[in-house]
């Protein structure tokens, strides 16, 4: 199915990855252009097909591997012992792998971005 990652909504993945990792303008910045924080929401709708695989990948934050040049991906030697402590069923588990996957794309390419 097109815009599909497995049972997961492609779009809204890449969405909530880009909330998680994407640094937003400070109170200052906004001041100048004459708004504040309060007036931007900073929530990000989660489908609740998507949500055993946010929280895993929310879960996952701290296992990054990292080069000399950043990060290149989480460390999936983790992943099992985390899908079973969030709650993952091991029939969900390839689909919400696919998922996590599509958000550490984003969230890859959101931390290059600003590295720049």
């Amino acid at each position: 199915m097109p815009g599909r990652t497995a049972r997961c909504t492609r779009k809204k993945l890449i969405s909530v990855a880009r909330a998680i990792y994407e640094k937003g303008p400070t109170a200052a910045e906004l001041a100048a252009l004459g708004f504040a924080l309060e007036d931007f929401p900073d929530h990000v709708e989660i489908l609740p097909d998507n949500l055993a695989a946010v929280n895993v990948f929310i879960a996952m934050a701290t296992q990054w591997r990292v080069s000399m040049g950043g990060p290149i991906g989480l460390d999936y030697n983790a992943l099992p012992a985390v899908m079973r402590l969030v709650g993952v069923p091991r029939a969900e588990q390839s689909d919400t792998f696919e998922c996590i996957r599509t958000m550490e794309g984003e969230a890859l390419r959101v931390m290059a971005e600003q590295n720049k």
